[in-house]
């Protein structure tokens, strides 16, 4: 019986074996070839996109200069257009300025206000000539030149009076109701005014000494603009204000824009004024208040900057880009190179 036990066993040892072969191994291979099906490669992974900065199309202030080339301030520096073409002129590199205001002194100059200090650039060089840090702070706000040619600058801390020729602080006016000086506009007798974080207030530009404090209901002034008949209208965080500078008294706010946020002014040809908010652009009549339109189609909504009549165009800074309004159809079209590509929004 052992002996029967052993074969029986041999042979299960064999069946095992052969039934836990690959199936390669335990059938005889054929005579025909099997068919290799190639398998797909996996799925390439994009690029992991490692501290990835948005593209900035900021545009925060433009100048017209006295040959009627458009400035602009980019995210990138300073940057000159032909206003009839929109071809670029020239460009002055100024990275990682956070520019906020732009000035043309009497000799033709540009004044660069930014968050570091306030620069100098020579149009028939395009580099910067001069730096001034010696203010009541290098935050500068607002710039203006007045009627003598001396420039005004507002930062967040008051106001400088500046030299242009030498580029050297004459005096100061710290002390200035409201603190910040967030724009500026000369009245027809070519005295100052400030808008504030409380309102207006006048200053004699000779000795720079105040001659008024006007407080507004509405909030801080953020944007002032004179108008041909010589009221000063007065953008706020919540409206449009008329005054009257000469008897330095409000004469009334719009009504359609009050609640409005109101970052910049500016009046055409014809005596429109338009009007720059954190959610439109708008033309409005000065004499009714009334509102005649909203532009459409711009690369933001969110206007910071704007120049009226320049290139028979209105000019309009956005958060996105830069567009220009027909001031004969009123038509609205971006520039390419200082704007936000459709490709780049979708959604608009």
């Amino acid at each position: 019986m052992s002996s029967v036990f052993r074969h029986l066993g041999f042979a299960s040892l064999i069946v095992g074996l052969l039934v836990s072969m690959p199936k390669s191994i335990a059938n005889p291979v054929s005579s025909t070839p099997s068919t290799f099906v190639p398998t797909a490669p996996p799925p390439v992974a994009p690029p992991l996109k490692e501290n990835f900065v948005q593209p900035d199309f900021r545009i925060s202030a433009l100048q017209r200069d006295f040959q009627g080339n458009l400035w602009l301030a980019t995210p990138q520096g300073v940057s000159r257009i032909n206003p009839n073409t929109g071809r670029v002129i020239s460009q002055t590199k100024l990275p990682n300025l956070s520019i906020s205001a732009l000035a043309q002194d009497k000799v033709g100059r540009i004044w660069v206000g930014t968050a570091e200090g306030l620069f100098r650039i020579d149009p028939k060089t395009n580099t910067v000539t001069a730096q001034t840090l010696t203010l009541p702070s290098n935050r500068v706000l607002s710039l203006l030149v007045d009627r003598r040619g001396f420039l005004w600058v507002g930062t967040d801390s008051g106001l400088a009076l500046i030299s242009p020729d030498q580029g050297l602080k004459m005096t100061t006016l710290q002390n200035l109701p409201g603190i910040s000086a967030n724009a500026l506009s000369l009245d027809p007798e070519g005295q100052l005014w400030v808008g504030t974080l409380d309102g207006l207030v006048q200053v004699d530009t000779a000795s720079a000494k105040i001659l008024h404090r006007m407080s507004l209901e509405e909030g801080t002034a953020q944007s002032l603009a004179l108008d041909r008949h010589g009221s000063l209208w007065a953008g706020t965080t919540s409206g449009l204000v008329k005054i009257d500078p000469l008897q330095r008294r409000r004469l009334r706010s719009v009504t359609q824009l009050r609640g409005r946020d109101i970052v910049s002014a500016g009046f055409d040809g014809v005596g429109s004024i338009w009007v720059g908010t954190s959610a439109g652009l708008f033309r409005v009549n000065p004499y009714n208040g009334a509102i005649i339109g909203q532009v459409p189609h711009l690369p933001s909504n969110q206007v910071i900057s704007l120049a009226p009549d320049t290139g028979n165009k209105l000019w309009v800074g956005t958060t996105e880009g830069l567009a220009w309004v027909s001031m004969t159809t009123y038509q609205t079209k971006p520039h390419l190179m200082f704007s936000r590509s459709v490709e780049e929004n979708p959604s608009e």
